[in-house]
């Protein structure tokens, strides 16, 4: 029964994870290219969250999580720098990478696995 609730933690932490991220760049992207806020086009914002918002999609399919993660990992490092260039704290970046060394430290698990153990189990 530990084995059931452990897993679909990681399964709601993954796709949790995944999609605030998703979201989130893609927000920040129509942003930066003009589509939403000052209409003012900002060229290095869009392309950082453009692959954010690509490896944020990868990560949360099975076939391709390690590939999304490890992208995600390179954007939230670039991310940090410009935060941090800018005299900026970004806690919550930090939040993200833990929870994305996480899911790949631990990935694949599907949400269908979680169901078959709890009918092993």
């Amino acid at each position: 029964m530990h084995q059931v609730r452990l897993g679909r933690a990681f399964v709601t932490l993954h796709l949790t994870l995944g999609f605030v991220v998703l979201i989130d760049s893609a927000v920040a992207f129509s942003g930066a290219i003009g589509l939403t806020g000052s209409h003012e086009i900002n060229m290095h914002l869009a392309i950082l969250a453009g692959v954010e918002t690509i490896a944020a999609a990868l990560f949360l399919l099975r076939a391709t999580v390690r590939v999304g993660g490890i992208a995600l990992l390179g954007v939230f490092a670039v991310a940090v720098l410009v935060h941090a260039a800018q005299g900026e704290f970004a806690a919550h970046l930090l939040v993200y990478v833990a929870g994305t060394l996480f899911v790949l430290v631990h990935a694949p698990v599907s949400v269908k696995q979680v169901s078959l153990s709890k009918t092993v189990a």
